[in-house]
């Protein structure tokens, strides 16, 4: 099969592409390098070279709907993204610009083209606004009324290509991704505190925590993420369906940092600093619709993720 992954080149992207190649599939990616790197792509070009393309293309370029058009893949998995929700309110046309025009660039060479089915990388932690705490883990049938420019721009995108489903029979599923992290992150933007953590705690130096520590998050790895997006390429699998894809854990600040230092091996207390404005006191997503309908479930708990993920960057830095 021919999957076409936009974002491919990214953090989580490129996890997506390493399953998708050790399946047998033929890839093609479609990154801008803005925030992706060839480097993520070593591994795979080195192992499945052959059945592996890059195109360097923005999908805000119009043409880039010409290119998907001509690659004809069976599937799409769509990441390419702005992904910081502070820039989406500091700058809501630029995020509306990537991730929504960005997207139906994407989706119209899909049309064109013939696909399938596209797989969206939607984000659960936006989506859903800011529920109460007493109905976390929150599940799919919880209101989707995202108050960021980021999460309005997540859930549009779900509307549309339900709207291309019906109107040209291109399949899709979304996943809504929990707070993803893991080997290859990128230690910027708001979801990268356990990347930062980890450079921090190997070069010695002291983490800074906003507010309490005790706000909470659902971290899932990125691997099981992959997961998910290789289990939702099969037809008819979560069909029109946005999908939960995280533990149902909560986590707290404070329980990440202890489990991270104790990783690395290093005994510093963090420093702690005033709350940022508007962040989520607790967060955490129901998986059971991702069981019923993917076969889906974490595999990979806190304390062995955060090891992976300092064994990685020690490795990188060695």
């Amino acid at each position: 099969m021919i999957a076409l992954v936009t974002g491919g080149a990214g953090f989580i992207g490129s996890a997506v592409v390493d399953r998708l190649l050790a399946e047998g599939h033929d890839v093609h990616v479609v990154d801008n390098l803005s925030s992706g790197s060839h480097a993520n792509l070593e591994p795979a070009r080195a192992e499945h070279g052959d059945r592996l393309t890059v195109h360097e293309a923005d999908i805000c370029d119009a043409t880039v709907a010409d290119l998907v058009a001509d690659v004809a893949p069976e599937v799409i998995c769509h990441l390419a993204a702005q992904i910081d929700v502070r820039v989406s309110v500091a700058d809501p046309v630029r995020d509306a610009t990537i991730n929504i025009i960005g997207s139906l660039n994407v989706a119209e060479g899909a049309r064109r083209g013939g696909t399938r089915k596209i797989v969206f990388a939607s984000s659960g932690g936006t989506i859903y606004g800011e529920p109460d705490a007493s109905v976390l883990p929150v599940d799919e049938h919880h209101p989707q009324h995202p108050v960021s420019p980021y999460g309005v721009a997540k859930k549009s995108v779900s509307d549309y290509l339900f709207a291309y489903r019906e109107l040209h029979g291109i399949d899709f599923t979304s996943l809504a991704l929990a707070n993803v992290y893991g080997p290859r992150q990128d230690p910027h933007g708001e979801a990268g505190v356990v990347a930062i953590f980890a450079g921090l705690l190997l070069d010695g130096k002291q983490c800074r925590i906003f507010g309490t520590g005790e706000q909470t998050r659902d971290f899932v790895f990125v691997h099981d993420v992959a997961d998910a997006f290789v289990r939702a390429i099969d037809p008819g699998r979560a069909s029109g369906l946005v999908v939960n894809i995280g533990t149902g854990v909560e986590t707290s600040v404070n329980e990440l940092y202890a489990a991270m230092a104790e990783a690395a091996g290093v005994d510093l207390k963090p420093v702690y600093e005033p709350a940022r404005a508007g962040e989520l006191a607790r967060s955490a997503l129901a998986t059971g619709l991702a069981e019923a309908e993917l076969g889906w479930q974490p595999t990979t708990d806190l304390a062995t993720g955060a090891l992976a993920t300092l064994e990685w960057f020690r490795s990188r830095r060695a």
